[in-house]
């Protein structure tokens, strides 16, 4: 109790479970990705196309996205962190779980089919942009 009075968060007895330690902790990481939105931003705007996070709806050129759950999923981590790198071992952690945080290879068929509905040129993406080796950025 010492240590919430003090300022933690949160706080695990002993014995704990790694699963309930990583839930906690992913739990931590949300309320601060959360929080890096500014207060009432609901809608992200791009020449390109519309994001509201709130209705969990994106239109691109007057016509409704579909986005699977994991689509939207790995967007909205990117979109609450704009210009910021996320790197692949946390959205793998984040969106997969621990037991998936090594498998890059899932990273790369989401956000190649993200890019593929929300990007101009897939190719040569303006928003969804790939630091090799470390992880995404969403440039708004």
């Amino acid at each position: 109790m010492a240590a919430l009075d003090a300022g933690a968060d949160d706080y695990v007895t002993k014995p704990f479970s790694m699963d309930e330690l990583m839930a906690r902790l992913r739990a931590a990481v949300r309320r601060t990705e959360e929080a890096s939105l500014l207060p009432g931003t609901t809608v992200v705007e791009t020449p390109d196309f519309t994001l509201d996070l709130l209705a969990k709806k994106a239109v691109r050129n007057g016509r409704d996205v579909r986005l699977t759950p994991t689509e939207w999923h790995l967007l909205e981590i990117l979109v609450t962190n704009p210009g910021r790198l996320v790197t692949q071992k946390h959205l793998l952690r984040e969106v997969w779980g621990i037991s998936r945080s090594n498998e890059t290879n899932y990273l790369r068929v989401y956000m190649a089919q993200l890019r593929r509905k929300l990007e101009t040129d897939p190719s040569h993406p303006r928003y969804l942009i790939t630091e090799s080796g470390m992880g995404y950025r969403f440039e708004g």
